[in-house]
């Protein structure tokens, strides 16, 4: 077993414009989105997106529901509006409802997601700064976060592929105690209990009071702990494409890396049928229970009758995988020892005193910066003042936000050097067919008419008829594969012809 697999993370950011709370979000996202194009060069529009593929209401259970049925917010396939960008990094900047979102590329290791992730926070900055610069541009600001504070709430999702023979019955029994239980090491924290914060007090996590059934198909309304969408984009008779909504938005890399690592693990163990059953009798209560006690003291209770505290449920799953880890005989590979070591590490610290984590887990790290102006200021829970630091926490600027000056001051474990999140905003990753994708844009953009995950559309000079390259396997359009030829290509043509030699 190996932590490595597909994957990648996307995120809505959070937007407003200071001053001015009535203003248009869709608006804002879409200016956001033009404004990078527009400076770049990159063509924008929804022809942009290749939708070919897309198919949004595919249940995994078995079903498709009916586009009559379904909420408007599900029908991503006919996403009217005409912001949509493909990047060079391989990455999707596009406005999804009422937010800018940043999809990062396919990468094979949780230490690259964190590094393609975090591209997407600078690529964010520098839109920000951009829109400063025009005086006729409005003051726009953005925030990767997950609620406003007020009762709205919007994503951060992982996406992982999996073998399709994998039972989803079996995924989700296996997979919902550890969504309840995973925001002990990957939380963002939050100022505010429930939806919309009325009651005062800190939880752990951003989006677990927006979480009310345990499997459904939605992400908007109803949001289910497992999603059931079957949208692999990938060959469908062998891969799933899982799509995870129950996750924060977090700044730290440590969080970042347990986040997709340990659940790429437990994939893992779930796809090789060795996960003892560990079925909570309540998760949604639970879920919310856990989130809204940082003492760490709050027993979960599973359908046999056992009860644990979430950290020793956690320690289940790590357990677990090492044991079938030993197995295999030998050493695993470095990102899995690295996943390994820090899930160990956190869980260990976190049962001695949770504040040793402030460097590494983003809730910690918040906890303790609102812990110290309550202490300073003699604050209460349910002060304005301390939700307008939970926000300035997530703001994307560099020079404003918490998170980005707590790393300044050297009081953040860092993983990934800043060099290399740089070089990922423009850069794709070179193992995966984000890499054609990247390099196509880069190299050959207004040739580019539209692209996806599975797909580059390409216009051929002195040819009517437009050129699609399918892109089923992920694994293949890599630089070892591809990069020579899209280097040295003279032109589109010439990069075609070369393909299907």
């Amino acid at each position: 077993m190996t932590v490595r697999r597909i994957m990648g993370v996307e995120t809505e950011y959070g937007i407003s414009v200071p001053g001015h709370p009535t203003a248009n979000p869709m608006l804002l996202s879409g200016a956001v989105v033009t404004a990078y194009a527009q400076v770049h060069g990159l063509r924008t529009g929804r022809g942009r997106w290749d939708y070919a593929d897309e198919a949004p209401l595919r249940d995994a259970r078995g079903f498709e529901m009916s586009r009559m049925m379904a909420d408007p917010s599900q029908l991503t396939d006919e996403d009217p509006t005409m912001a949509n960008v493909v990047l060079t990094n391989g990455a999707r900047l596009y406005v999804d409802h009422a937010h800018p979102e940043y999809s990062s590329p396919e990468v094979t290791s949780p230490r690259a997601a964190v590094t393609w992730d975090r591209a997407g926070e600078v690529l964010g900055a520098q839109i920000v700064d951009l829109l400063a610069q025009d005086p006729g541009a409005p003051a726009i600001n953005l925030y990767k976060n997950n609620t406003d504070g007020k009762g709205a709430s919007y994503g951060t999702h992982e996406n992982y592929l999996m073998r399709r023979s994998t039972p989803f019955g079996r995924i989700a029994r296996d997979l919902i105690p550890f969504f309840v239980v995973r925001q002990l090491i990957c939380g963002a924290g939050r100022v505010g209990i429930g939806q919309d914060s009325r009651t005062a007090g800190f939880q752990i996590s951003q989006r677990a009071d927006f979480f009310e059934v345990e499997v459904g198909l939605e992400t908007t309304l109803k949001r289910p702990i497992v999603n059931t969408r079957d949208e692999p984009h990938a060959e469908a008779d062998r891969f799933r494409r899982l799509h995870v909504i129950i996750g924060d938005a977090v700044h730290f890399d440590v969080a970042g890396l347990l986040r997709v690592g340990t659940t790429s693990l437990v994939l893992g163990m779930i796809e090789a049928g060795v996960l003892p059953d560990l079925t909570l009798r309540r998760p949604v209560g639970t879920l919310h229970e856990i989130s809204h006690d940082p003492t760490l003291r709050r027993l979960v209770e599973l359908a046999d009758g056992r009860r644990m505290r979430a950290l020793d449920l956690l320690w289940v799953y790590h357990d677990a995988a090492a044991a079938y880890l030993a197995r295999d005989g030998g050493s695993p590979d470095a990102d899995t020892a690295e996943v390994m070591t820090w899930w160990a590490q956190i869980l260990t610290r976190l049962g001695e005193d949770p504040m040793s984590c402030a460097a590494e887990i983003d809730w910690v790290a918040k906890l303790r910066l609102l812990e110290g102006y309550r202490d300073r200021d003699g604050l209460g829970w349910g002060d304005a003042r301390l939700a307008a630091v939970d926000l300035q926490f997530a703001d994307v600027r560099p020079s404003k936000g918490l998170a980005h000056r707590l790393r300044a001051m050297g009081r953040v474990h860092e993983l990934v050097p800043e060099a290399d999140v740089l070089a990922a905003v423009t850069n794709p990753p070179e193992d995966t067919r984000a890499y054609f994708r990247g390099r196509c844009l880069d190299r050959f953009g207004q040739q580019v008419v539209a692209a996806s995950w599975d797909s580059v559309v390409f216009e051929v000079p002195g040819d009517p008829v437009l050129r699609r390259v399918p892109m089923l396997d992920p694994r293949r359009g890599t630089k070892e594969q591809v990069g020579a030829l899209v280097d040295t290509a003279a032109g589109v043509a010439e990069l075609l012809a070369g393909l299907a030699s």
